[in-house]
């Protein structure tokens, strides 16, 4: 049996493809290769050291069926792995869903994000049937909270320590939403 596997085309360069294991040694060679730079804001690379345990994280989200599987999606950009973004906590009943991603270092920049984000929202609401889209970035993470705010998310309040980072710290977070009537 042939599992179809969803892309979604941002623009020429950038192409969201929906996660499979055989992602493993892409998505785990980055963290590996980045620890400092995603694990000060990433509370999994330190949870990540061997490419198995990305394997693993892959597998249990694409073993998940029907309604309970997540959208997650790797970020390509001029085919090559740039990152990951995808719908976490989605709240079917509600219609709601958060938005999560990252992005490799060297693809800093370039807007990928923010565009990958846009596309992202447009499928929450046009073809999933998604109302509220909601984005948690730490506070003191810039790159991650312009992406909401770029897109005209509103700023709803903090949620204190709510995430708790390497080292045992708490970061507070920024809760952002979009509806689609704001869309």
């Amino acid at each position: 049996m042939t599992m179809y596997i969803k892309t979604i085309s941002v623009t020429k360069s950038i192409v969201l493809r929906q996660i499979q294991t055989s992602d493993a040694s892409a998505i785990f060679e980055t963290i590996d290769t980045q620890r400092d730079y995603l694990g000060k804001w990433l509370p999994f690379v330190a949870f990540t050291h061997k490419e198995a345990d990305t394997f693993r994280f892959i597998q249990s989200m694409v073993e998940v069926s029907g309604d309970k599987r997540e959208h997650v999606f790797v970020i390509l950009h001029e085919g090559n792995f740039a990152g990951l973004i995808g719908f976490k906590d989605t709240d079917r009943t509600n219609q709601r869903t958060e938005i999560g991603y990252w992005l490799s270092e060297e693809m800093q920049g370039k807007g990928i994000v923010t565009q990958s984000v846009s596309r992202m929202c447009q499928f929450a609401f046009e073809e999933l049937g998604i109302n509220r889209i909601q984005i948690k970035c730490a506070v003191g993470n810039l790159k991650s909270k312009n992406i909401p705010q770029r897109l005209n998310f509103q700023l709803e309040g903090v949620e204190r320590d709510g995430e708790l980072l390497s080292g045992d710290q708490f970061t507070d977070l920024e809760i952002y939403s979009l509806l689609k009537r704001e869309f």
